[in-house]
């Protein structure tokens, strides 16, 4: 066992791509820190070869002496590039969604509980630019990092470059940090279109008590979330109480969004449409409901309606 689990260590995969998605916060230990020279240190060890042959080839004691010197403090320069990300804690924070097409953004807490700042910490996602922080000691920062999100589903950020050339820039000290964490993508909105007539019923003959929008009925305290243009701004001119104006209505439009009634259209295409539909209903708080191949959400309105609709069709397999 004790062999096994050595060769999983020191195996090829883990040096190059880390131990894989791990629940945070991770923290950088000995053995997941590692140094290379980097290419102004390849060229410094040159420079310091072409020194000690001069010193050797002249005899020169003051030549071996600077060659020594600066050859010390190149060595000691590695401690410190270790120590520089040693004991760094990484922590997954929010991932908004998107749609597809645009950045997927993931928030990542990076603590930092020792006794002395970290300087120039480099934090970079595959095939984008880096991240660059400092850390204060006893401190946590938050640092977001971006990826293209192409489809929909969810999308994790894959593996997290940490790294620093700190304090010469002579030598690389990097880690692998993944973390278990994903960004909901939804599908990227269809053109306008409009939704099929035989979609839109009225069962509800007796109002609904303040959220239609045909005939005014009073007013209301304000709650978080009502629209702006229900304010009654001339109130709030007069700094006066914040109310919101209530409309009822004879009969509320509800709608069905339905996957079958789109069936000239690709599956992709067809789920941008009802994101499209989605979206449309949504902004103009109409009740409705999405009916999709085995799943079904009840007819509702509201932001919690948006969402739950949004995520079924990101999740649409």
């Amino acid at each position: 066992m004790q062999t096994l689990t050595l060769r999983q260590r020191l195996s090829p995969a883990r040096f190059l791509r880390g131990p894989g998605p791990e629940i945070g916060p991770v923290q950088l230990d000995r053995s997941r820190i590692f140094i290379l020279p980097s290419s102004s240190g390849m060229l410094f060890a040159v420079v310091l070869l072409v020194m000690l042959l001069g010193a050797i080839n002249y005899a020169n004691n003051m030549g071996y002496m600077f060659t020594f010197l600066l050859g010390s403090m190149a060595m000691v320069s590695i401690l410190h590039s270790y120590r520089n990300l040693a004991q760094l804690q990484f922590a997954a924070g929010r991932a908004r969604p998107v749609f597809a097409g645009e950045r997927a953004a993931y928030e990542i807490q990076v603590g930092n509980p020792g006794e002395r700042t970290r300087h120039v910490i480099d934090l970079e996602l595959p095939d984008q630019a880096p991240v660059t922080v400092d850390v204060a000691a006893g401190q946590t920062v938050s640092v977001t990092l971006y990826r293209p999100a192409v489809r929909r589903g969810r999308l994790a950020p894959g593996r997290i470059r940490v790294s620093s050339v700190y304090p010469l820039s002579l030598f690389r000290a990097w880690a692998n940090v993944e973390l278990d964490m994903n960004c909901l993508v939804y599908p990227q909105p269809g053109p306008p279109r409009s939704i099929p007539p035989h979609a839109v019923y009225r069962p509800n003959q007796a109002g609904d008590k303040g959220r239609g929008v045909d005939d005014f009925a009073g007013f209301r305290p304000y709650r978080p979330g009502d629209p702006p243009r229900h304010l009654f701004w001339k109130a709030v001119a007069r700094d006066q109480a914040l109310l919101v104006k209530q409309f009822g209505g004879d009969r509320a439009d509800e709608l069905w969004l339905d996957w079958n009634d789109l069936p000239d259209l690709p599956v992709e295409e067809r789920l941008g449409q009802l994101c499209r539909w989605v979206l449309d209903a949504d902004r103009e708080q109409l009740r409705y409901g999405l009916r999709l191949p085995g799943t079904e959400q009840p007819i509702s309105s509201g932001p919690v309606q948006r969402a739950r609709c949004l995520e079924m069709l990101a999740l649409f397999a």
